[in-house]
């Protein structure tokens, strides 16, 4: 929320800015990529793609839109580039929401609301999170929410993501939202105060959370402001009046301790609640612990986020233990934390009250070999009808394959296989592909990229998906395979059922590199601050 944090206005630049180098043309497809992956009010509307489905699409709209951006400078060659970002950076935002109104191509890795509902017809949708990212004051408020303020309006769904209100806006915003207030079911307020200072930030919260004291929502989504504990009371008025909520997103709130006791304590009911998805807080264990008492509190979780929330052993043993209380949880997602063994074998123990799973995302939990089997042998007797199993970054190397292999063999119904930066080596390829030859006629993207394997196991990997019709995707990036290997490789996918076309990027593999060698990336940033201040805000356009 300071004011330095986010810069709406106009910025001279000194410096030749186009071309842009190689590093900066890949930080903008990793932003769009995360714009096209990440649930938002589009994804809502049209589907969500997966990671990998999102990553190939900004790869193709960034090298598009760097060749027309790249034709605008050339016929303005005394520029300093400007022009051309500006251009670079809007053509980007409009083709990303051409490639989310087409919908998702392939069943991948899902971010959208397990509970979601399809948008009704009519006007019951109102969005002002179009359109560039900007200040919002008095009288542009007054009409962005001039529909809200017509007679017999039905709308029931309202986003002011990505326009930021000031108080004077705010006050607009408060008497139109109090009158519509009792026929609203779905809130987003996700990113609407940036680049403003704390005390007026905290103003607009509060005048916001006065104007819909009393709404009785089912989805709510207070993402992306920097809330802290402060923010989060700022909210309280409205929390405290919610007793049917069944999505809650806290993401990106710096949501601490404290932060996270205050949640708990002001929402009075949790007992509808079928979505709660915290990511990317500073929650911590002492965080974790509040975070698990609403999770007890939320029998009927069907999907549970709490992702990159800094979350260790003891945290990751009250969050695994509190999931017990949630048997109809349908997606869980705890990646990036710093669960280690004892969290693992914490969360083996309450995986067999979970029936019902059908995603699991357990990558980056330090869960080792020990952690993992643990798990795996849980989910072999409790899920075999999963569908997503993620369980990339885990350390995990040979002595594993078998209760990996085991677990997979009873997992028929699986479509999405993670287990990349591992250690596998060729040992545990081997045991792996084996068990992925016969039946999982679902699977359709095997990522086992980065595990120090070589050719042997590579070989393997092809065979096991070349015969599956519908497979779509096979990452064997960032291994040691060689050149011969990669020929053998693509000769047993043309002699299968499906093509080359199922090969990802090989781009990272190093065919003359060696099981257990140290591999230090010694790459040189550039030093683009203008350059990344341009582009960093690049994110879906809406319609005119």
């Amino acid at each position: 929320m300071d004011s330095a944090s986010q810069d709406f206005q106009p910025r001279t630049f000194s410096i030749k800015l186009w071309p842009p180098s190689e590093s900066t043309r890949l930080m903008l497809v990793e932003r769009m990529t995360k714009n096209l992956s990440t649930e938002s009010i589009f994804s809502r509307k049209y589907g969500l793609l997966g990671k990998e489905e999102a990553h190939e699409n900004a790869k193709r709209i960034e090298q598009l839109c760097f060749t027309s951006a790249d034709e605008h400078f050339k016929k303005e060659p005394d520029g300093d580039g400007s022009s051309a970002v500006q251009l670079y950076a809007k053509d980007t935002s409009k083709m990303m929401l051409e490639v989310l109104k087409k919908g998702p191509g392939i069943t991948a890795e899902s971010e959208a609301p397990v509970a979601d509902t399809p948008l009704e017809s009519g006007d019951t949708v109102l969005d002002v999170s179009g359109g560039k990212r900007a200040f919002i004051e008095a009288d542009e408020a007054k009409e962005l929410l001039s529909p809200l303020t017509k007679p017999g309006n039905s709308y029931k769904r309202i986003c002011f993501s990505n326009r930021s209100f000031g108080v004077d806006a705010a006050n607009v915003a408060g008497p139109i939202l109090e009158s519509v207030k009792n026929q609203l079911t779905e809130v987003d307020v996700s990113d609407f105060v940036a680049g403003r200072p704390e005390d007026e930030a905290l103003d607009v919260m509060r005048i916001f959370s006065k104007a819909l004291e009393g709404s009785v929502l089912r989805y709510l989504n207070i993402s992306d402001n920097a809330l802290g504990e402060k923010g989060v009371r700022a909210f309280s008025e409205l929390l405290k009046s919610q007793e049917n909520l069944e999505e809650l997103y806290v993401m990106n709130d710096g949501i601490s301790e404290d932060a996270a006791k205050a949640l708990s304590e002001l929402i009075p009911s949790t007992e509808k609640l079928k979505v709660l998805h915290f990511h990317n807080n500073m929650t911590g264990d002492e965080g974790a612990v509040y975070v698990a008492e609403m999770v007890k509190r939320s029998p009927n979780l069907e999907s549970f986020r709490c992702s990159a929330t800094r979350i260790g052993s003891d945290g990751g043993v009250a969050l695994s233990e509190a999931l017990g209380a949630c048997t109809h949880l349908k997606k869980l997602d705890l990646r990036d934390n710093l669960f280690g063994v004892d969290a693992g074998i914490a969360l083996s123990k309450t995986l067999p009250n979970l029936p019902d799973l059908v995603e699991i995302y357990l990558s980056d939990l330090n869960l080792e070999n020990k952690g993992t089997i643990a798990v795996l042998n849980a989910l072999k007797q409790s899920a075999p009808q999963l569908e997503v199993l993620e369980l990339a970054g885990n350390e995990i190397n040979a002595k594993a394959a078998p209760a990996v292999a085991e677990c997979l063999t009873a997992m028929q119904s699986l479509k999405k296989l993670t287990l990349a930066e591992n250690e596998l080596k060729d040992e545990g390829a081997v045991i792996i592909a084996k068990s992925l030859e016969d039946g999982h006629a679902d699977l359709k993207e095997l990522d086992v990229s980065t595990n120090m394997f070589q050719r042997v196991g590579a070989r393997c990997f092809a065979r096991a998906v070349a015969n599956k019709s519908g497979f779509v995707l096979l990452n064997i990036n960032g291994n040691f395979i060689s050149d011969e290997g990669i020929d053998e490789v693509k000769d047993i996918l043309k002699a299968g059922k499906n093509s080359l076309d199922v090969l990802g990027s090989l781009d990272e593999n190093d065919p003359e590199g060696e099981p257990g060698e140290d591999d230090e990336d010694a790459e040189n940033e550039d030093d683009e601050d203008e350059l990344d201040s341009k582009l960093q805000n690049v994110q879906v356009e809406q319609d005119d």
